[in-house]
């Protein structure tokens, strides 16, 4: 049902979009002087709404209108990458806010001294997996340390994993047998904020060695729901994965494993860059772009597949 009002609701957008532009082409055809601004203004309107469609029906790959889990994992480099990781935390959240997607954060641990070591983060709304897929892979970081004394320019990484959320638990079919569960005290702050029960989840995949923590609700049995969800996501993407190299063995071809790749360096001295190595979209905008402006970065990544599916 939900895909039936997902298809019925874009059917009607593209057919108000036909009414639209017959009506201002109707309205044009009258020659009237006093109607330009009416006519330019909703002209402007079309084209954005045109734009926003047209990048839509890219996202027709399995799951792309699902909800999505995403994870970031602090890389070597100490505290700068974890001071990283949460920049970019804040980034995907800025990003969701502009979308106008509900996010709720799952688990965070945080760094020793500044930062996150990890976060993983529930993303809500309309094609919001077909979206954050984009960002997968590995965030390159260049500055100037601000946990360096001597002021020396660092270069940080992260880990970025998206995953779609099932909406049926079958899906993915976890035997009791095949997991470990165990419970802990949520890390807090301090003070009040200490756990003094068990309410956090460690979930172990015992085939694969996947771990999964979720300690963000006070209920362990909220935990633990969430936990498997995660799993089930993470295993998804592990089958996937599978299965293309699969096909790439069967074409005799060499794809090269997106896990671990670094897919875009943010620049911040001695110049100011953003740039994405598998599309070579670039800006400038620094500050925009970690303030969540990156709809740039993941239109030419959906358009720049498009040529490459054969």
């Amino acid at each position: 049902m939900r895909e039936l009002t997902g298809l019925r609701g874009r059917v009607a957008e593209w057919r108000g979009m036909e009414h639209r532009v017959r009506d201002a082409l109707e309205l044009a055809s009258l020659g009237d002087e006093s109607l330009l601004p009416e006519l330019e203004q909703e002209t402007a309107g079309i084209e954005s709404d045109l734009s926003r469609l047209d990048l839509e029906a890219l996202l027709s790959e399995p799951y792309d209108d699902a909800d999505a889990f995403l994870s970031i994992h602090a890389g070597a480099g100490g505290t700068d990458s974890q001071d990283w990781a949460e920049m970019l935390e804040r980034m995907f959240l800025r990003w969701a806010e502009r979308r106008g997607f509900a996010t709720e954060i799952l688990d965070r641990m945080p760094g020793e001294e500044a930062g996150i070591k990890s976060v993983t983060i529930s993303f809500k709304g309309t094609h919001v997996f077909g979206y954050l897929k984009a960002e997968k892979g590995v965030h390159r970081l260049v500055r100037l340390s601000p946990f360096d004394s001597a002021n020396r320019r660092h270069t940080s990484f992260a880990l970025v994993e998206v995953y779609p959320q099932l909406e049926q638990a079958g899906e993915i079919d976890i035997p009791a047998a095949d997991i470990k569960i165990e419970t802990y005290r949520s890390s807090g702050a301090g003070g009040q904020n200490v756990q003094k029960n068990e309410t956090a989840i460690r979930i172990t995949h015992l085939p694969t060695g996947i771990v999964v923590t979720c300690q963000n609700e006070r209920s362990q049995t909220q935990n633990r729901e969430n936990a498997m969800k995660v799993l089930r996501a993470r295993l998804l993407a592990l089958q996937s994965e599978e299965q293309a190299k699969e096909l790439s063995a069967l074409k005799g071809e060499h794809i090269k494993a997106e896990w671990g790749s670094q897919i875009r360096s943010y620049v911040l001295h001695p110049y100011q860059m953003v740039k994405d190595h598998r599309t070579e979209y670039e800006t400038g905008n620094t500050t925009a772009v970690l303030n969540g402006e990156i709809d740039g970065f993941i239109e030419s990544f959906l358009r720049s597949r498009i040529g490459n599916k054969k």
